[in-house]
Order: structure tokens, then sequence, then C-alpha cells
């Protein structure tokens, strides 16, 4: 069962910092995350570790994503639209062996 997504709470950078203790065990408990805002523009979150981690490994997972499709144009700049058309299918399909094998693997644990 999938566990359920903390409430976002905005506040006041002066009342987090009143209130900091208390917002800081909500964040770790995983209650809430919280947007700490400055004469009402977002300048911060409270994020807890936990969220920290998978927003991590999601910017990880994004660049991955990226520089495979950097890599397929530099070595198709010179090539047919077919050439590159093979040269795409090729990657996107080690890139899907690449997840399956990542999810088998997080299944495993």
């Amino acid at each position: 069962m999938r566990e359920r997504e903390p409430m976002t709470q905005t506040m006041k950078a002066s009342e987090a910092r009143q209130q900091w203790s208390k917002v800081l065990k909500q964040v770790f408990r995983r209650e809430t995350r919280v947007v700490v805002e400055k004469s009402g523009i977002p300048v911060a979150a409270i994020i807890s570790a936990a969220d920290f981690q998978r927003l991590a490994q999601l910017e990880a997972e994004r660049e991955e994503r990226w520089r495979v499709i950097d890599e397929i144009h530099a070595r198709n700049r010179d090539k047919s639209p077919e050439e590159v058309e093979r040269d795409v299918a090729a990657a996107l399909a080690a890139v899907r062996k690449q997840a399956r094998t990542q999810t088998k693997h997080r299944a495993a644990r």
C-alpha cells in the first residue's frame, strides 16, 4: 500500500522561525511539507529527508534521460532521418531495458 503524501502548508518566514521545533517535528513525521513565504513570495520549502532523497533521485534520473538525448543528437548530426530513427529506437530499447532491470531490483528488496 502506498504511503499517503504529507499535506503542504504555507507559512510566513517569521511564523516558521517562531514555530521551528513544531515545524521540524511535523516535517520529520511526514505530516506536512512547508512552503515558506517572505512578503507573500515563496522563498523556500521545508521537506523531510526522505522527500529530499526522492527529489535528488528524480533529478538524477531526469539528467540521465537528457544525457541520452544529447548523445543521440551528437551522434546523428550528419545522418539521414531514417538512420536517426533507428538510433533513437535502439537507445529507447536500452533505456527501457535498464528501467525494467531497476524495477525488478527494487521489487526484490
